[in-house]
């Protein structure tokens, strides 16, 4: 009896002491809170001004207005000029932020301000109405063709580097077939094994596929998103082959063989326009230096003696 009471009593104080643990704790975080709290009711708030500037300047200013500026340049764009600039963001890669309406308003806002500017400084430099002119007709252009220049510049430079990449993943894909993978495993293989435009649009197959789009279409819209001759060719194959039945290896195996041959083909083509490149800069940059090193000291000698004479 003396027994359980004991343990009854031993169970209890464990059981106060527990709970009491518990409230004290509970207080303790209840008061953490409340100060916490009255801290930051006491904090100074920041400036708006200052939270306005750390946003970019691209963001703060240059965004709104291209939205504002964005029915103008439609306006003064065709349709097909539309589809045009709609299909070089494609070849781009579909930059960040970048649409069709934010391209025509950076072009209709650098056509108003490279008009402002063609009409503001020849004047500052003294320059008569020809000059004022020119530099009005020149700054407004470069203003409105400026965007779809730099478009124009990144969907190549892309295309370029896929090109470039072309030959690796096809010889990838390859390997990957032939060692037992099926053609969508093999092309979730080398998309996770390269980097680079290439690896992106491959990714974006994969999804297409997975959403449901067959992959014979998948194939087509990624034909259609490049401007890569080789790539077509290559899809085009894969379709060919996918309809008549024809195994999959054997046409990666030609196809890859195609690649490497043309991408000596093309080292081969850079390498014999190399002497026509470096013509200009060889007879504009190089050979007057040359011929102050050389023909310098000569002629400094030549005007001394004369006029000794």
């Amino acid at each position: 009896m003396l027994l359980a009471i004991g343990l009854v009593v031993l169970f209890a104080g464990l059981a106060g002491a527990f709970a009491a643990l518990l409230l004290a704790d509970r207080q303790r975080r209840d008061a953490g809170a409340r100060q916490a709290l009255l801290e930051n009711f006491r904090a100074t708030p920041a400036p708006m001004r200052q939270t306005e500037l750390e946003v970019p300047f691209a963001e703060r200013v240059i965004a709104p207005l291209t939205r504002h500026f964005a029915v103008a340049g439609r306006r003064l764009t065709t349709d097909g000029r539309i589809e045009r600039i709609r299909t070089r963001l494609d070849l781009a890669g579909n930059p960040p932020r970048w649409d069709v309406d934010r391209v025509l308003g950076l072009k209709a806002l650098g056509l108003v301000t490279g008009a402002l500017l063609g009409l503001a400084l020849p004047p500052l430099f003294g320059a008569g109405a020809r000059g004022t002119l020119l530099t009005f007709s020149g700054l407004s252009a470069l203003g409105w063709f400026g965007p779809s220049l730099w478009i124009y510049q990144v969907g190549y430079d892309r295309t370029e580097l896929v090109r470039r990449e072309l030959p690796d993943a096809i010889d990838l894909l390859t390997i990957s077939v032939e060692a037992g993978l099926a053609f969508d495993a093999a092309l979730a293989q080398v998309a996770r094994s390269s980097d680079g435009p290439l690896a992106k649009e491959l990714f974006r197959v994969l999804q297409e596929m997975q959403l449901g789009t067959g992959r014979l279409d998948a194939l087509r819209a990624l034909a259609d998103r490049t401007d890569v001759e080789e790539l077509r060719i290559f899809v085009a194959a894969m379709v060919q082959a996918d309809t008549f039945g024809i195994p999959i290896a054997n046409v990666l195996r030609v196809q890859s063989k195609e690649m490497r041959v043309k991408r000596s083909q093309r080292a081969e083509e850079k390498a014999q326009q190399v002497p026509v490149k470096i013509l200009f800069p060889l007879i504009f940059c190089i050979l007057p230096a040359l011929f102050i090193v050389v023909m310098g000291p000569a002629g400094i000698k030549i005007f001394e003696q004369f006029r000794g004479v």
